[in-house]
């Protein structure tokens, strides 16, 4: 009989939920490494077992203290270490003899200290690989359950921080201790009330991705921020993401490594290696992960998480007591991607009720000084908003008193109404308190409340309309082995299968073949080298295009061949492809690439040389169906040029989106074979005419052997 499989949540509780503890070095100081946990968990009020073990000692901290793991008199759930990394290992295999379950590992000296610790953190992950122990670290500070005060951390921030009271339901989850002990503490003086406080370490045996699945499937905890430098496991962490989206909580992460010299200070702090940016940005946003750039932000999102069941989106009302301040509302929320939408006529009359003709209702809404006058309009003026469904989500600037005179009004508008309404007040009101408790975050920054709100209203919008669900994996058959390389037209055979359009185009050994199918597919053709060993033709010489005779065909024949040859005397040259010549509106580039932590990343931009000089690309996992697509080619700079700029002919820009998830099929067939996948560019012709493949190129995934010619795959 097979044994049952642990979850996540099973196979990591006694680490982060543990009944009993027990630390390996104890000491009686409490600002030692192995002082700290007994302080934190004596002070703090722990109710599970506590073990210290020291032979130096009898009692620490009012407890007794044990000799050695072995006269303790049970296993422990968890087992802190607080010794040297040269006697790790040793004690690891006194801990699975004793029968504990997981283990805590502070020591550094391991991957992050040169080749000797490196080797030091391999025989400890063979050694744990052959049993049940559940092991952090090593290099890590320790954990601290919040909402049972499972403190197994030496971490001085819990001094000094401001104290916890109740439970809390927000997650701290970084690949750094000092990160970690850092915003826990900016996030506390602003009121963050916590579940975990988790650390990595070296991740030798439990990596940020395990650590993201317990925390998806934990009751208590309904938003996690987190600290990456290096995804280990990108399956897992999209498996753990999407979990965290279906079950309705927030994922905040901070990634660094972004920048030449970021990455270089990752490789030289935890020896991991910064992942790709764009890809790391791309898989954010796809699986509704809100992506930070500061640690204020984190703890304000976290903040406003417990507002996430009511009604929000992007398209935001401005109301404000100064025409300044909505206009500089306004440019702020739009620059980070918010709408601000003109209101409808009969919702502006209902506002010029109460505002002077001087004053904006189109919105931004400006009251201006008259409402110290009537107060009573706001409520008409909030009704008015949360009613339409013009709008989504309501800002409200009203310094001090002026946010005191309206408060009672708008607990009242928010409790009874669905829609987020959000207060900025940069006076001092007695009310934020009873705004806060009745559903209404109020900021006290307006650029800190923007630098929030924009990001939370955007992760609003894609939870309402689950654009971050993954598309479904196509059915495929399998296909057989690709050779080492495949020339254009073999390329463009194999993803033709995944009706992917090719132009007329035929293969030519010679010039009298090359003119008797110029002949008969009409002029005028173009005339392209083939060879798999020659990936840039223009560079060669070996394209020449607008040939409008027989004559013309056999002298570009002639021309290309004699290039190649000088360019690449070695290259294995198949002939030359001959093809009709194809107009259109634009050219895309439509790739595919091995990421290192994702797998199989697709890209899609402008084609031909303007893709790197301008770099107006987009990113997504697969797979990509035809709304991503279109999502894709609209985050484009350049989507303007198929969507009928200035008069000219539009796209036809449904073929380049069933084009581009034809692509994502054939991509997902060939993955364990190719590194890269590349149609550049694909044509996209006017309206109802479609696409066409003008050039692709297939690389072999080289570490697959198998030089069999030919490949047959098709949808299944």
């Amino acid at each position: 009989m097979l044994a049952p499989v642990k979850t996540a949540q099973h196979r990591l509780s006694p680490l982060l939920n543990p009944q009993s503890i027990a630390i390996i070095g104890a000491s009686n100081n409490g600002a030692r490494i192995g002082g700290m946990p007994l302080a934190h968990l004596t002070k703090f009020g722990y109710q599970g077992q506590i073990y210290p073990i020291n032979p130096k000692y009898e009692e620490v901290f009012g407890l007794r203290c044990w000799p050695s793991i072995e006269d303790l008199p049970a296993a422990p759930d968890l087992v802190v270490l607080a010794i040297g990394a040269a006697d790790v290992l040793p004690m690891l295999k006194r801990c699975a003899a004793k029968g504990t379950k997981a283990v805590i590992v502070y020591a550094a000296g391991f991957a992050e200290e040169g080749e000797q610790g490196a080797q030091l953190q391999r025989e400890l992950e063979a050694y744990v690989a052959t049993t049940d122990l559940v092991v952090a670290g090593p290099n890590a500070m320790g954990f601290a359950n919040l909402n049972t005060q499972a403190h197994t951390n030496f971490a001085s921030v819990f001094n000094t921080a401001p104290m916890q009271q109740g439970q809390g339901s927000v997650s701290l989850l970084t690949q750094s201790g000092n990160v970690c002990a850092a915003v826990y503490a900016i996030a506390r003086r602003l009121g963050v009330s916590f579940s975990h406080f988790i650390n990595t370490g070296n991740e030798a045996c439990v990596d940020f991705s395990q650590y993201l699945e317990y925390l998806a499937q934990d009751e208590a905890t309904e938003v996690v921020m987190g600290y990456i430098e290096e995804l280990r496991d990108g399956p897992r962490f999209i498996a753990a993401a999407q979990a965290f989206a279906e079950r309705d909580k927030l994922l905040v992460l901070y990634k660094a490594g972004e920048t030449d010299k970021g990455s270089e200070a990752v490789r030289s702090h935890t020896s991991a290696l910064a992942g790709d940016k764009a890809i790391y940005q791309a898989a954010f946003k796809q699986l509704n992960i809100i992506q930070s750039n500061d640690f204020v932000q984190m703890a304000e999102l976290a903040n406003l998480a417990r507002y996430r069941h009511l009604s929000a989106g992007k398209r935001v009302a401005i109301i404000t007591i100064s025409g300044a301040l909505g206009a500089i509302l306004a440019d702020k929320f739009i620059g980070q991607g918010l709408e601000v939408p003109t209101l409808p006529e009969d919702l502006q009359a209902t506002l010029r009720t109460g505002i002077p003709d001087y004053g904006m209702v189109s919105n931004p809404v400006d009251v201006t000084g008259n409402v110290v006058n009537d107060p009573g309009f706001m409520r008409t003026a909030l009704e008015a908003l949360a009613q339409s469904s013009a709008v989504d989500s309501i800002v409200i600037y009203a310094p001090g008193y002026m946010l005191d005179r309206m408060a009672n009004d708008l607990a009242e508008v928010s409790a009874q109404y669905t829609k987020l309404f959000i207060a900025i007040d940069t006076g001092a009101a007695q009310s934020r308190e009873q705004l806060r408790a009745s559903g209404v975050p109020v900021f006290s920054d307006i650029g800190v409340a923007v630098n929030a709100v924009s990001p939370f209203l955007l992760w609003q919008e894609r939870r309402k309309h689950n654009t971050w669900r993954q598309a479904a994996k196509p059915a495929v058959s399998e296909c057989a082995q690709l050779p080492a390389q495949l020339n254009e037209y073999d390329t463009k055979k194999l993803l033709a299968q995944f009706q992917l359009p090719m132009c007329d185009e035929r293969c030519a050994s010679n010039a009298d073949e090359a003119v008797a199918i110029a002949d008969a597919i009409g002029y005028p053709v173009a005339l392209k080298i083939l060879s798999a060993d020659i990936a840039h033709k223009t560079e060669a010489g070996g394209i020449k295009l607008n040939l409008h005779n027989a004559q013309q065909v056999a002298q570009a024949f002639a021309d290309v061949m004699r290039n190649a040859k000088a360019y690449a005397p070695n290259a294995q040259i198949d002939g030359a492809l001959v093809c009709t010549m194809e107009s259109g509106i634009a050219e895309l580039i439509v790739g595919a690439s091995r990421d290192p932590v994702f797998g199989m990343t697709l890209t899609v931009g402008l084609g031909g040389v303007l893709t790197e000089i301008y770099k107006d690309v987009s990113h997504r996992l697969l797979p990509v169906n035809t709304s991503m697509a279109r999502e894709m080619l609209q985050e484009l700079k350049a989507f303007a040029l198929l969507d009928g700029y200035r008069g000219r002919p539009r796209a036809d820009i449904n073929a380049a989106c069933q084009a581009i998830a034809s692509f994502s099929n054939a991509v997902l067939a060939l993955q364990e074979q190719v590194q890269e996948v590349e149609v550049n560019p694909l044509l996209v012709k006017e309206q109802d005419q479609g696409v066409r493949m003008l050039d692709a190129l297939i690389l072999r995934n080289h570490t697959t052997h198998d030089n069999a010619r030919g490949c047959t795959t098709t949808i299944a």
